[in-house]
């Protein structure tokens, strides 16, 4: 099995044998055994051995602590790979055009229109929540297709705000 991992901004192409324990990575290779032991899942590779919790996983971003730390990674299998040479988006990449509110508030300002172009975190919308203004940026740069919302309008958590639409 291929996968690609994304861990802060970096890119390792990973494959895994199950069948026989061994990896090859960018930076190494080994042999493997992975397991779930009372709860807790146990990573061996080497004499290294990583106890894994509190794993969360939504689209391809997968966090969860391991000895202690936490940690983010996003994870693309062998079709999303193939999917991705191809040009075409699957699930959370077709959906990264989309602002959702990442907390339920309202909406103070919006400082775009239909139509605008829009470059990757560019400021966007001011939400207030919890008495606090935060400011939300573009995912992604491209032009604003619809905003859904409303100045002065209350949202919940991972309600759609506005779409934008890639350039090309």
């Amino acid at each position: 099995m291929k996968f690609q991992a994304i861990i802060n901004e970096k890119e390792f192409d990973i494959e895994l044998n199950p069948e026989d324990g061994t990896f090859l990575s960018d930076d190494a290779n080994g042999s493997y055994t992975f397991e779930e032991v009372n709860g807790r899942y146990i990573l061996r590779t080497g004499t290294k051995t990583y106890k894994i919790d509190n794993i969360r996983k939504e689209g391809a971003s997968i966090e969860f602590s391991m000895n202690g730390t936490w940690h983010t990674v996003d994870v693309k299998d062998e079709q999303e790979l193939l999917l991705d040479r191809l040009g075409f988006k699957t699930g959370a990449a077709a959906a990264e055009g989309i602002l959702n509110a990442p907390m339920p508030g309202k909406i103070l300002e919006i400082m775009v229109a239909e139509g605008d172009e829009v470059e990757k975190d560019q400021p966007l919308v001011i939400l207030e929540a919890m008495k606090m203004e935060n400011e939300l940026k573009a995912p992604i740069s491209g032009t604003i297709a619809s905003i859904s919302a409303d100045v002065g309008q209350s949202l919940e958590k991972k309600s759609p705000i506005l779409e934008i639409e890639t350039i090309g």
